[in-house]
């Protein structure tokens, strides 16, 4: 889809095609509102504003969008829709050792058990090896530090999403 195309989607189709990008509901309807957009680079502009101005429960809302780092069975079943781009981002986890999954599964339950949600990293160009060793790095941050690291880590992703939803 283009940029032009989605300035003229329909306001339910807009908001269907941003959720696929973030998921959370106030931002995409926010997005969907601010438009039309003159370049990416507007578009860009107002989903950051956007997302640095929602509230937490609309963060958690987006988190719970995505797969767990390395779980690539819930990648083939809940995220069909984003499948494809959750693949890629995760790319690096899915030739990983046993090893690192299960550390990477052990890892995200006790994140999930600390700070009540995923663990959320912008995986592209990550290895599993590298997602294991920001996740350990981060368990030990306050819940408080850590909603903000894993907000802006959800702002690169949903950047990334964006550039790929608009490109012809």
């Amino acid at each position: 889809m283009t940029l032009q195309t989605l300035n003229q989607l329909p306001p339910a189709a807009a908001k269907e095609a941003l959720l696929r990008c973030c998921g959370a509901d106030r931002w995409a309807e926010a997005l969907v509102k601010s438009r039309p957009y003159a370049d990416s680079s507007a578009l860009f502009e107002m989903a950051d504003r956007i997302w640095r101005g929602l509230e937490e429960a609309d963060w958690r809302e987006a988190f719970l969008q995505h797969p767990r780092i390395g779980d690539i069975d819930s990648l083939k079943a809940k995220y069909a829709d984003t499948r494809q781009w959750a693949q890629g981002e995760q790319a690096g986890a899915s030739d990983a050792s046993e090893e690192v999954l299960q550390a990477l599964a052990d890892g995200n339950q006790r994140y999930e058990a600390k700070f009540g949600h995923l663990f959320i990293v912008c995986a592209t160009k990550k290895s599993a090896d590298d997602m294991l060793a920001i996740m350990n790095d981060r368990l030990p941050n306050p819940p408080d530090l850590e909603l903000g690291i894993a907000a802006e880590e959800q702002r690169k992703i949903t950047r990334i999403r964006l550039e790929k939803m608009i490109t012809p």
